[in-house]
């Protein structure tokens, strides 16, 4: 009988989840593209230039790079900048307790992120910051409410702010809907900021699973073969048993 309750609250509490569900945030479609390794190479400047000052990727060396296109040279020239050798992971010089201590949380390796939240979810939260003089960084998040980061990327999105307006629920009721408008332009457009975000999303991707474009590759030649050898198959097996049948 136990049981049975147990299972019965469960089912009376889904169209309650379902509605929770319902009023989270759309998460816009991030427009990644594994194979694009120009993409890939200005994901990795953009990663080096503003993410590795506090994140990490420590499951990550900086010579694997090579696989996007790029020389040792050019890996060594272009995205180091602390005397580190190419062969090194990707790590940063930030203790984890010294960043607790200034942000309140120490900032996460982003080596496996994209896999975590989902490339949606990344390209979405970086371009909804918005000017929260209420918190200790004076910025805000419309994804992450109360998230300790600052927005980093400010000067090339703006400084966007958040308008709120009571809208229909649609059960005859209202509920609030945050909306962003800019504020104070960037140096980036919309289009370009986007692209720039897009960018640094598909190297997180790409973080996450580096070997992944070369598996899938390697995935279609393996069917190819096995559909070759089924079609060879079954010719050597009508040519063996024709004179049976």
């Amino acid at each position: 009988m136990r049981k049975i309750a147990v299972v019965i609250s469960i089912l009376w509490l889904l169209p309650l989840a379902a509605f929770a569900s319902g009023s989270e945030m759309k998460l816009d479609r991030a427009p990644i593209d594994s194979s694009d390794k120009l993409s890939l190479q200005r994901g990795a400047q953009v990663f080096v230039n503003y993410c590795m000052t506090c994140h990490s990727a420590e499951y990550m060396r900086y010579n694997r790079l090579r696989d996007l296109g790029l020389t040792e040279n050019q890996i060594k020239d272009n995205l180091i900048f602390t005397g580190q050798k190419v062969g090194e992971l990707m790590t940063v010089s930030m203790k984890k307790k010294e960043a607790k201590q200034w942000f309140g949380v120490a900032p996460p390796d982003l080596s496996v992120i994209a896999r975590s939240r989902g490339p949606d979810w990344l390209y979405t939260y970086l371009r909804k910051f918005y000017r929260d003089e209420s918190t200790a960084t004076g910025w805000n998040n419309l994804l992450f409410d109360k998230v300790a980061m600052p927005h980093v990327l400010y000067e090339l999105q703006g400084e966007q702010a958040v308008a709120v307006s009571m809208v229909d629920d649609g059960h005859g009721g209202k509920h609030e809907l945050k909306e962003l408008k800019l504020d104070k332009p960037g140096a980036l457009s919309k289009l370009e900021y986007d692209k720039y975000v897009a960018d640094l999303v598909n190297f997180l991707v790409y973080l996450g699973e580096p070997a992944a474009t070369k598996r899938v590759q390697v995935g279609i030649i393996v069917m190819l073969f096995l559909f070759f050898m089924l079609g060879l198959t079954y010719a050597l097996k009508r040519e063996y048993w024709k004179d049976i049948h």
